[in-house]
């Protein structure tokens, strides 16, 4: 009888270290800090599923092209002064031609609007001997881009452009580049024929595959335009300009017909 109540008093001894154990607020901090956590995880996963819910895609794509004849040029020349005794001497020679330039495009009729400057520099040229180097002068130069408008009905006005400046001392042709003054609704109208060629496609497409077409979930699109025409390093001008001459041929500058090219990607819901 003595060893029964022994054991009793033993097993309530470990039950009482359990339940003071049980008590311990490190204890119900740490169970408490398990349960927050996992109940974090639990709403992450939920909400993942509901906000971003996993749907099986696949991209359609499809190409649309327009072209078109550009009724817009831009022709990029400038003049190039080089190894003036002074800062002052060489703006006031690049100025002298620059003057004579936009002159000579103003009595072709071109707008004071369509002439702006695209750069204007200022710097100094050194010469190097022997491992010194001693200033030779100053370069100075001034780009300008000149704006042509309905260069179909007059094709021949970029070449008189080009022959007039560098017959006043314009000695820098950098180029040309065409484009369309409606490119927004030239860019919409090959858009539009981009998708209408998905969806063409995506019937036999899944048909061939064994599923079904859902809804369209999203698109996004490439454009791949056609490059511009390039016109560089004509050799013409006049007595300061760019070929010694004191006249000069109307150079041929043909704008041709262009072509824009979108790309639309349509991504289907699979069922």
């Amino acid at each position: 009888m003595e060893e029964k109540s022994s054991n009793s008093e033993d097993s309530c001894c470990l039950m009482g270290s359990c339940c003071s154990k049980f008590k311990d607020p490190k204890f119900i901090l740490l169970v408490l800090g398990i349960i927050l956590l996992a109940g974090i995880i639990i709403i992450s996963l939920v909400r993942e599923r509901i906000v971003n819910p996993m749907q099986n895609q696949v991209t359609i794509y499809g190409q649309g092209k327009v072209s078109y004849q550009p009724d817009e040029a831009n022709v990029t020349l400038g003049v190039q002064v080089d190894r003036v005794w002074s800062a002052e001497g060489a703006l006031q020679q690049l100025n002298e031609k620059m003057t004579r330039v936009i002159a000579a495009e103003k009595a072709l009729g071109v707008q004071e609007e369509d002439i702006k400057t695209e750069s204007y520099n200022l710097y100094p040229q050194y010469d190097y001997k022997d491992g010194v180097s001693s200033l030779a002068g100053y370069n100075a130069n001034q780009n300008l881009i000149i704006k042509v408008r309905d260069v179909q009905k007059n094709s021949e006005m970029v070449g008189k452009i080009i022959s007039a400046a560098s017959g006043v001392g314009v000695n820098q042709i950098q180029g040309v580049s065409f484009s369309p003054s409606n490119l927004n609704d030239i860019k919409q109208e090959a858009r539009l024929k981009a998708i209408a060629d998905a969806k063409s496609k995506a019937p036999a497409m899944f048909q061939a595959s064994g599923v079904r077409a859902g809804k369209i979930l999203g698109w996004y699109e490439n454009n791949f335009q056609s490059p511009d025409v390039p016109v560089s390093n004509y050799g013409i001008g006049g007595a300061e300009g760019l070929g010694g001459a004191k006249t000069a041929t109307n150079p041929q500058v043909p704008s041709g017909t262009q072509e824009i090219t979108i790309e639309i990607g349509l991504n289907y819901e699979v069922k």
